[in-house]
């Protein structure tokens, strides 16, 4: 409303998350690690408020919030952050649906009291347990960290245009040009770089 750009002018919409879930304040956060990993990722990610300084919360990455990110955004591709603080795990959970009361739920509660009761129901993948630090392309990214962005792209349902390996802009992955580039030569599930009319 106040960008001064309307919507018909628009021609994608890139969306940006963590490899990892994080929360400021409080409120439900489903898979929120409690103890040595959450702390492990806070400090390795240092998530820290860059104003007050204040601890953020860390856990898996949600799955269920994504889709919904996905859907009220439009997002046509997305930027995946952060990917090295994944880096030393034996094994890394994805959070693909929450269970409430007793039901399994693919999607976001409408009510926050729903949310508040939701447990998450995790998929475990293996990890890779080596430096991304100086990858520079998919090929260079261990087979683990791979399937584990299909798998991440598979879950919400878009495409992942951008992969960053750390605050130094070569720690950049650029998948495809997301604005300039095809708009269908991206990482999909399947780990194929499709491009339109090919």
């Amino acid at each position: 409303m106040g960008a001064g750009i309307g919507p018909t002018m628009i021609d994608r919409v890139i969306g940006v998350a963590k490899a990892y879930t994080t929360r400021v304040g409080e409120g439900p956060f489903p898979t929120e690690l409690n103890g040595q990993l959450g702390e492990f990722l806070c400090d390795r990610g240092a998530e820290f408020g860059t104003t007050t300084g204040r601890q953020r919360r860390c856990g898996w990455f949600d799955a269920v919030i994504g889709r919904y990110a996905v859907r009220i955004n439009g997002l046509d591709c997305l930027a995946i952050t952060k990917l090295d603080v994944l880096d030393e795990l034996a094994e890394i959970q994805v959070c693909v649906a929450y269970e409430l009361d007793g039901q399994r739920c693919l999607e976001l509660p409408t009510s926050a009291r729903q949310f508040a009761r939701c447990q998450p129901i995790y998929q475990t993948l293996p990890g890779w347990q080596q430096s991304t630090a100086d990858c520079r392309s998919l090929e260079d990214l261990p087979v683990q960290a791979l399937n584990y962005l299909k798998f991440l792209a598979e879950l919400i349902k878009v495409p992942i245009a951008i992969v960053s390996l750390g605050a130094s802009r070569d720690q950049t992955i650029i998948v495809e040009d997301p604005i300039h580039g095809p708009k269908r030569a991206l990482l999909y599930a399947n780990g194929a770089s499709q491009t339109a009319g090919v």
